[in-house]
This record gives structure tokens, sequence and C-alpha cells, in this order.
């Protein structure tokens, strides 16, 4: 795998330092991807973490969310011993975080047909929201909440 020095992009971007450690982050990042995984995006504010644990019940996994971290962890106790010809169906003990973009919530977890489907919603604060300031002189009827995307 290969690695890259972002430090000359340092010096120039402010304010995007945390983007560049959560990119070296992901290039760290260990080579399991056990379990599979998907992110869909269901709405423009809406997404879905999917992760296959097949072989896990619900009890067997726990989900945290921690200020913009969400952590999956899954432990099979072994409830009796048995003698497997083929072992293709991974139960290994794991834990899944994802890093999470700010004002993006966890809003629920469910499990289904083997799959655990996480739920995120992105709520931004109306103070954090684009509004138009007023310039004096002007008229008071150019001052509104503009509408359209929020970054």
């Amino acid at each position: 795998m290969r690695t890259y020095d972002f430090s000359p992009l340092w010096r120039s971007t402010i304010g995007f330092d945390r983007l560049f450690d959560l990119v070296e982050t992901a290039q760290r990042a260990g080579e399991d991807n056990y379990p599979p995984y998907n992110i869909e995006r269901l709405a423009e504010d809406r997404y879905q973490i999917s992760l296959a644990v097949a072989g896990f019940s619900p009890d067997e996994i726990s989900v945290t969310a921690e200020q913009n971290v969400v952590t999956i962890e899954g432990s099979k106790a072994d409830k009796a011993e048995r003698e497997y010809l083929y072992r293709g169906i991974s139960a290994r003990p794991f834990k899944r975080q994802f890093n999470l973009s700010d004002y993006v919530q966890v809003k629920g977890a469910a499990f289904e047909n083997g799959l655990l489907k996480i739920e995120l919603v992105r709520e931004i604060p109306e103070a954090m929201k684009p509004r138009r300031i007023a310039i004096n002189g002007a008229p008071a009827s150019n001052v509104h909440q503009l509408e359209g995307k929020a970054a």
C-alpha cells in the first residue's frame, strides 16, 4: 500500500488538519475487512451503514455513539463445543469504528436478515446555517433567510 506525506499541504491550509488526519488514519487502518459493510445515502441528509453480521444475534452486538465516532462491537459466546469439518462462517470478535462528520447523529439501529443497519441523520443547527447579513444603508427588505444547501 502506498503512503502519502500530507505535511506540505498543512502549511497552505487552515482548518483542514482534521481532514488530513482522517485520511492518514484511513491509510493506516489494518487490512481487516471483517465484517463487510455498505454505506448508503438514503436522502440528502440521511445515511445508513449496513454490516453483514451473519451468525451473530442482536444481543451479541453493541453499538456505541460517542462524539463523532460510532463503534460497533461483536463477540460470540461459545455455547457448546462443536466439531466443524469446514468453517466458512466467521464468528470471531470484531470492532469496527466509523468517524462521523460534524452534526451527523445516530438515530437508530435495526437487525434484519443478518444485517445490522445503523441510521444516521445530519442535522445542522439553525445558528450554523447560512444567513444574509444586513448592510447599513440598504433597505430592510434585503434581509431574509437564505435557502439552499448548507456545507
